[in-house]
């Protein structure tokens, strides 16, 4: 029984390379017979392929890989982060500036939720920034409604248990009283569904504002609302260990348009 390592990438790998999909949305369009290799078709991504083997997706021929790319975007309240929504709600792919490739998103803001989401056209960096072992800090500047102490924000900092789910320990700090709310900038190392609003419920206080201001070593800064900004290549190569790829055009920082809500 040979027990030499198959040569190549495996094909979801390489789909998610060339920009087409994330590497679990190419298993998906595999297992849908989307994907033929070599004239055949494959319903399994356990296969390994090299630049000699020809690719088609929905009969179209595989093109080059593309460089890694990564932009930051100011997501406004308002957009779902999905590429289509049953509810007929807007989205944040479709307020995108036209001549934006196509992109994924590197995790989630909800739909009442603002500021930096990171967009990439490269399966392989959404994955590595997703991975919970990259444990990359996420910040955010946090409305609420009440008069929270310090000592009231304990239990965040010390890891709740909600409904059976663990919490891992919040960086947690009262920044100042305005009328009726307070804002708190909290920072977190995982991203659970809704996460910072359920923490905050289970002691008592109600979020009524949510900004992301950070993800990992990238920043929100200035960039307004709607706002897409690229990530110059030597950044990219710099915080992400990547090899030098070439150097695309850069996207100018421009506000998205916004789409009339269905009616």
């Amino acid at each position: 029984m040979s027990t030499e390592t198959p040569k190549g990438d495996r094909i979801a790998k390489v789909l998610a390379r060339a920009g087409l999909a994330s590497r679990r949305e190419a298993e998906r369009m595999i297992e849908a017979g989307r994907v033929t290799v070599n004239g055949k078709r494959i319903d399994s991504p356990a296969l390994n392929v090299t630049e000699a083997d020809q690719i088609t997706v929905d009969g179209k021929a595989l093109g080059e890989p593309e460089p890694a790319r990564l932009w930051l975007y100011h997501k406004p309240t308002g957009l779902v982060t999905t590429a289509r929504d049953e509810k007929g709600r807007n989205t944040v792919f479709a307020a995108l500036p036209p001549e934006m490739p196509r992109v994924m998103s590197v995790g989630r803001l909800d739909i009442n939720s603002e500021g930096l989401l990171l967009l990439t056209n490269d399966g392989g960096i959404k994955r590595r920034l997703e991975l919970p072992a990259t444990g990359w800090l996420r910040k955010y500047r946090v409305r609420v409604n009440g008069r929270p102490s310090d000592d009231s924000l304990k239990p965040l900092r010390d890891g709740l248990v909600i409904d059976g789910e663990r919490f891992q320990a919040m960086q947690v700090s009262l920044d100042r009283q305005q009328g009726a709310n307070a804002w708190i900038t909290v920072g977190l190392r995982e991203g659970k569904n809704r996460e910072i609003r359920r923490a905050m419920q289970a002691v008592g206080l109600d979020v009524n504002r949510l900004i992301r201001v950070s993800y990992g070593p990238f920043q929100l800064g200035n960039l307004k609302p709607g706002e897409v900004e690229e990530i110059k290549g030597r950044v990219l190569r710099d915080q992400l260990g990547l090899g030098k790829p070439a150097e695309p055009a850069p996207t100018k920082r421009r506000p998205a348009p916004r789409r009339r809500s269905p009616q």
